[in-house]
């Protein structure tokens, strides 16, 4: 894009080899998604950023709290290290 070109330029006209930033985007109930139909992730904490974003993709309210109410039941692991999901 262009400002990414942009960006690029200065860096490299000032000597500038390292960026670093931050952002406030958040990803949740309401976000719609334009570019993903489908996504993998792992089963996360409660109040988490990432269980917002698996809030968000499904996009029906509490639905997330049927599919961990599942995985509770039924003895998946969770975090990083846990069984994953498929979400379409």
């Amino acid at each position: 894009t262009d400002s990414l070109n942009a960006l690029l330029s200065y860096m490299s006209t000032a000597g500038i080899t390292t960026f670093v930033a931050s952002t406030r985007i958040i990803i949740a109930p309401g976000y719609k998604f334009h570019i993903v139909s489908g996504m993998v992730t792992n089963f996360h904490q409660p109040q988490s950023t990432l269980l917002l974003l698996v809030s968000a993709f499904i996009g029906k309210k509490d639905d997330w709290k049927t599919m961990y109410g599942h995985a509770l039941e039924n003895g998946y692991r969770f975090l990083s290290y846990g069984d994953a999901q498929l979400l379409l």
